[in-house]
């Protein structure tokens, strides 16, 4: 039984589109019969005995590799909970907060020194010093693991890192850095005994869980670190489970099975058994131009041009989300104000296209559009829309719905051959509130999540890692909006809200981490009537 979101016309709003109201028919009805058995069928996601904090993903973790925590599959189980880093960053105020260092500062133009907290041991029962940290380091960064985290957050640079004493580590880069500390908030300490060769199944780390039992396909289950430095969590242990069908996310909520679950549909939620919260994320189409007809820049904004954001929003988002100029949301540094979406308008985007396939350009060569499913509620009706809305302007386009491992064969370079052309719907997270991680990623001409680029556009973002301050936040602005004009490597979609499924035994205030850092111990039993 498929369930989705009914195409209803908001107050306020113009029409909703033919494409959001054909998606409605026929198939729109689910009943909470349907859903509820499924949850019986699938079983609890733990014990109900008020002890276990139990919580329900949209789908099974691919790794528990710490390297790889700045994916959000991994990150929302492990960060912060079975491992942590150096310092991290609170998600409301941007500021950086100490944990396993205490304290950092510039030293030298290319160095930083950090002091290691004392006091700390792995779950191994092995103490903390700075030459795990400095092994942390270097084998997310410095080795052949290929971790996500070395691209994503430092674009392949090495690092020579150094543990001075074991209370001191010294990390030092080619050229200055303005925001190194932000960077190695990324990575997640593991003892220095950890495999350096291969990613590891059962991470150990100085969290406040410990990894008690992963079932591949059925659960992973977490037991509190009693020896763990901070404060210690209200449950002692954590159960997490996964359900790709949000009904049957949100029926475990109704029925008292699980405790929280990620990503509800907005058909779903109620007052009762959900919040709603600004995660932070952006939705786009990937455009590959390095292929016909996406390599032509006509082609390219015409997408843009095509796509009917308010009518997207509004009928298959809830109106939970704000219509997008950019992959930067605001709030993180260098993102733009003053772009703007391009007006929805097909008759110009088909002329562009029509413009393009009069110069040759093989317009009915087919585009596949590439989604992962469960990314977000409504991501297969949103595809469906996408389709539907290029088809409309000329184009020639088919969906293929992908799970996490597929999926990353399409995102991540290298990049498959030989498939033709790829519109691919991704959803970015900057939560690391600067520009930078998100235009080494998907702007750089050989960023991990890129297709393509250019020289200047690389030039603008090497200048722009180099600057501090109004500096840095003006030439962010600014190359966001040189790629808009001159290279359009995206057709954006909109900066998302999230629905989290809260059970009103539980209390836990989300915030624009919650995503991909769902930090266990900030979860504590409700008080009588409060979330």
């Amino acid at each position: 039984m498929k369930s989705s979101v009914r195409s209803i016309p908001r107050p306020g709003r113009g029409r909703v589109r033919p494409v959001l109201t054909l998606l409605t028919s026929g198939t729109m009805l689910l009943t909470s019969a349907c859903a509820v058995a499924n949850s019986d069928a699938a079983g609890d996601a733990g014990s109900a005995d008020g002890r276990t904090l139990r919580v329900v993903l949209t789908q099974e973790p691919p790794t528990l590799e710490p390297c790889e925590s700045s994916t959000t599959a991994t990150g929302v189980v492990v960060r912060s909970n079975i491992t942590e880093p150096l310092i991290e960053r609170d998600p409301t105020s941007g500021k950086l907060e100490p944990l396993l260092s205490t304290g950092w500062r510039q030293t030298k133009p290319t160095t930083w020194t950090f002091d290691i907290r004392s006091g700390v041991t792995f779950q191994n029962g092995q103490p903390f010093t700075a030459k795990d940290a400095a092994f942390s380091i270097d084998r997310a960064v410095n080795s052949d693991l290929a971790c996500n985290v070395d691209g994503y957050v430092f674009g392949d640079e090495k690092l020579v890192v150094r543990a001075v004493s074991p209370t001191r580590l010294t990390v030092t880069t080619k050229k200055a850095d303005p925001i190194l500390p932000l960077r190695l908030s990324f990575i997640e300490i593991v003892p220095r005994t950890t495999d350096s060769r291969a990613k590891v199944r059962i991470p150990i780390g100085t969290g406040p869980y410990a990894v008690k039992e992963w079932q591949t396909g059925v659960s992973i289950s977490l037991a509190r670190y009693d020896k763990y430095w901070g404060k210690a969590p209200a449950y002692p242990r954590a159960t997490y489970v996964w359900r790709s069908d949000a009904s049957v996310r949100a029926a475990m909520i109704n029925k008292g099975e699980a405790d929280i679950t990620t990503s509800l549909d907005p058909m779903d939620a109620t007052k009762e058994n959900s919040v709603a919260y600004p995660n932070n994320e952006t939705t786009a189409l990937r455009l590959d131009g390095r292929e016909a007809p996406l390599d032509d820049i006509r082609v390219r904004k015409a997408i843009g041009m095509a796509i009917d954001r308010d009518g997207i929003i509004d009928a298959l988002l809830d109106g939970k989300a704000k219509p997008a100029a950019q992959l930067v949301p605001p709030g993180v540094v260098g993102h733009n104000d003053d772009l703007v979406p391009p007006s929805y308008d097909a008759a110009k985007a088909r002329a562009l296209v029509k413009e393009a396939a009069a110069d040759g350009v093989p317009v009915k060569r087919r585009i596949t559009l590439v989604a992962r499913n469960g990314q977000f509620a409504g991501i297969a009706e949103t595809a469906e829309a996408l389709q539907y809305e290029m088809a409309q302007i000329g184009l020639n386009v088919r969906i293929r719905m992908a799970d996490t491992a597929t999926s990353l064969q399409y995102q991540l370079r290298p990049l498959p051959r030989g498939v033709g052309p790829i519109a691919m719907l991704v959803q970015h997270g900057n939560q690391a509130g600067d520009a930078a991680f998100t235009t080494s990623q998907y702007l750089l001409s050989n960023g991990p999540q890129s297709t393509f680029g250019t020289k200047e556009l690389d030039r603008r973002i090497d200048a722009a890692n180099a600057l501090s301050g109004k500096a840095r936040e003006k030439a962010f602005a600014d190359l966001l909006a040189y790629q808009n004009k001159e290279v359009a490597q995206f057709a954006y979609l909109a900066h998302m809200r999230g629905l989290l499924g809260l059970s009103p035994s539980v209390h836990y205030r989300p915030n624009s981490a919650t995503g991909d850092e769902m930090r266990l111990a900030e979860v504590s039993p409700a008080k009588a009537g409060k979330h």
